[in-house]
């Protein structure tokens, strides 16, 4: 039997535009600093706000050290381990342009929880070739692994219960850049 999904209400706004566009500018850096330039980079972005992410941190990087770094797209929608559990999967498709064998990718995605979707887009990421490293950059970290998966790189450290979600509204998406913590209505 199928539950109707919850309706959340915003609890806490947590990242404002600024805030959010200081932890992509961090990001970018760190990224830079730990790759001794950006030699050999690629960013991946997971659908839908990682795109975007990626979009972002590969324009910082241009800014910072004038590279032009290229950005995919990856859906793992084929990939999921909770298939069963959803219904009639929507593939929206995978689009890497450039080669990604030898190279030094960093995977991008909006919120990590429990891991689950940064593991489907690993074996995603290995059928398409055999990088040199692979790196994992979030916005937002809210805890509750279930799988042994850690970012790289975190634009914020965000302790919530599993009864909050964690909503990423970004400009091209949603009209406003910020990040807030949403609870149910029956809350």
């Amino acid at each position: 039997m199928n539950r109707p999904a919850p309706r959340f209400r915003e609890k806490a706004q947590v990242l404002d535009e600024a805030a959010l566009d200081r932890a992509l500018t961090r990001i970018a850096h760190e990224i830079l600093e730990k790759n001794g330039g950006a030699a050999d980079l690629t960013f991946v972005g997971l659908r839908t706000r990682g795109i975007t992410l990626a979009q972002r941190l590969a324009a910082k990087i241009a800014r910072i050290d004038g590279s032009e770094l290229p950005v995919g797209t990856l859906d793992i929608t084929l990939y999921r381990d909770d298939l069963d559990m959803r219904g009639a999967p929507v593939v929206r498709g995978t689009d890497i342009p450039f080669p990604i064998k030898g190279k030094t990718v960093v995977l991008v995605d909006d919120v990590l929880f429990t891991g689950r979707t940064i593991r489907a887009a690993l074996d995603a990421l290995i059928d398409l070739g055999r990088p040199r490293m692979i790196q994992l950059a979030i916005l937002v970290d809210r805890g509750h692994r279930e799988l042994p998966i850690r970012p790289d790189y975190i634009g914020k450290n965000l302790p919530t219960s599993r009864r909050e979600s964690v909503s990423v509204r970004l400009r091209e998406h949603d009209g406003e850049d910020r990040v807030v913590i949403e609870e149910p209505e029956d809350a």
